[in-house]
């Protein structure tokens, strides 16, 4: 087993990964900001280190203060949690380069799923289902790409290959816009990711966004753990995940889980990874995939009773995956509310000193999160400041729970989402299950 991994995030992700780290018995070095001194991981580590100021570009994007502060401390492992550097194939390369053990997948593997055009590429070969697109980036030959589009039919949509987070994308509806489309998308995509390659899809009107969690060894063993419904979005983010995905029968599960796995084998793909899809009219399309944990992964682990970080780590340390598929049941319904500190109306960031607090509980009560009364949230950072899920034998069980959950929740001094939340789970097409991607802004009036 690892010694000693040092975190190489902040907030609720370096808190999640610090207990499973201290149930393993490994050691752990919290990096953090001069904005996060007062971090509960940090409070909480065996070891802490500062590696720069508030800007994250000079702290937790910082990768030689990183890799020097894994030298300093004696740790052997660096575990990037999600968002900054997860994904990052320079600072994976890196990290094993200097001797550490990067828990993740490899550089390569990074690499090759990051840009959305090998990635499409790759998932074809391994018999993964795609959305017919233009497989390979556009040229600029303005008659090949009309004649591209109209075989695809409209609508179609122009695509960053470097791109993620909502940006570099553009929906085009007719042959007239394409030309504009395609040139602003680029220049977006110069501007955003130093990369202006850029491929088309068709554009499905009314999809949900629905995901495949797996988790692989590295040594030819991987396993699919169900998938999760990521629909309910307000600009490409998600705001509310469940699993499993209302109306997915065990059939289209196996179907699609298995497909997923097959093509981690032939990667040869090392950790927790998310293959996400848009599903619309019961067939799977491949969008992307995530080479790292996700920000939902509790309401995966709340039905299946997985650890995927405990996971993580025993890969990291070169051991075989300790679940086989067999080892897999789904059982009950688990829904994560993301709350962020931000205005639940106009969704402008609150950031400020926490004054009270009070955590909910209860039966399939889960509550991730670094804050307490007294901590200050900085205006550095992303604003979410806590994950709550619930879990109950049944979807209407596990809503029933959110609802009390969130009238529990007291987090005073700012402003945060916890309303939004309360509507949701009192909208009816959200209770029915299977709302589409544009749903909730539809119902926050900011559709197009």
């Amino acid at each position: 087993m690892l010694n000693k991994v040092l975190i190489a995030n902040r907030g609720e992700i370096a808190l999640r990964i610090l207990r499973a780290c201290k149930e393993l018995g490994i050691k752990t070095v919290a990096v953090h900001s001069t904005a996060d001194r007062d971090l509960k991981h940090v409070l909480l580590a065996d070891e802490t280190l500062c590696i720069g100021p508030a800007q994250s570009t000079k702290s937790y994007l910082n990768i030689p203060a990183i890799i020097s502060a894994a030298e300093v401390t004696g740790a052997n492992a660096i575990h990037p949690g999600y968002g900054f550097l997860a994904e990052n194939a320079d600072f994976a390369e890196q990290v094993e380069h200097s001797g550490f053990i990067f828990i993740g997948p490899k550089a390569e593997t990074i690499r090759l799923m990051g840009d959305k055009v090998s990635a499409i590429s790759a998932m074809k070969k391994a018999g993964v289902p795609c959305v017919p697109g233009s497989d390979g980036p556009l040229g600029d030959d303005m008659d090949h790409n009309r004649k591209l589009a109209r075989q695809i039919g409209y609508p179609i949509i122009v695509k960053a290959s470097g791109g993620g987070g909502g940006r570099g994308m553009r929906v085009v509806r007719s042959e007239e816009e394409l030309e504009e489309s395609i040139n602003m998308t680029k220049a977006e995509a110069k501007a955003a990711f130093n990369n202006d390659m850029v491929y088309m899809e068709k554009f499905l009107e009314n999809p949900r966004h629905v995901e495949i969690q797996i988790i692989a060894d590295g040594q030819g063993n991987a396993v699919y753990l169900g998938e999760r419904d990521c629909s309910m979005q307000r600009r490409h983010q998600k705001v509310v995940e469940e699993a499993p995905a209302p109306g997915i029968t065990d059939e289209d599960r196996k179907r699609i889980g298995e497909r997923c796995t097959n093509a981690c084998i032939e990667i040869g793909y090392r950790g927790a990874g998310t293959f996400e899809f848009l599903f619309e009219n019961g067939e799977f399309y491949f969008i992307e995939m995530n080479t790292r944990i996700q920000v939902e992964h509790p309401v995966t682990e709340m039905i299946t009773g997985v650890d995927l970080i405990k996971e993580q780590l025993r890969i990291a340390a070169g051991l075989p995956l300790s679940i086989s598929q067999k080892d897999i049941k789904i059982h009950g319904h688990a829904i994560e509310c993301r709350i962020n500190a931000e205005d639940p109306e106009t969704f402008l960031p609150s950031p400020g000193k926490i004054t009270r607090f009070h955590a909910p509980g209860g039966m399939g009560i889960r509550w991730e999160s670094h804050i307490y009364a007294g901590y200050s949230v900085p205006p550095y950072y992303d604003s979410m400041v806590g994950k709550l899920i619930t879990f109950g034998d049944t979807r209407e069980v596990a809503i029933a729970r959110m609802r009390n959950a969130l009238n529990e929740l007291i987090v005073d001094g700012i402003k945060t989402n916890i309303p939004l939340q309360q509507k949701i789970m009192a909208d009816e097409n959200f209770q029915a299950g299977g709302t589409n991607i544009h749903y909730l802004e539809k119902k926050l009036g900011m559709s197009e």
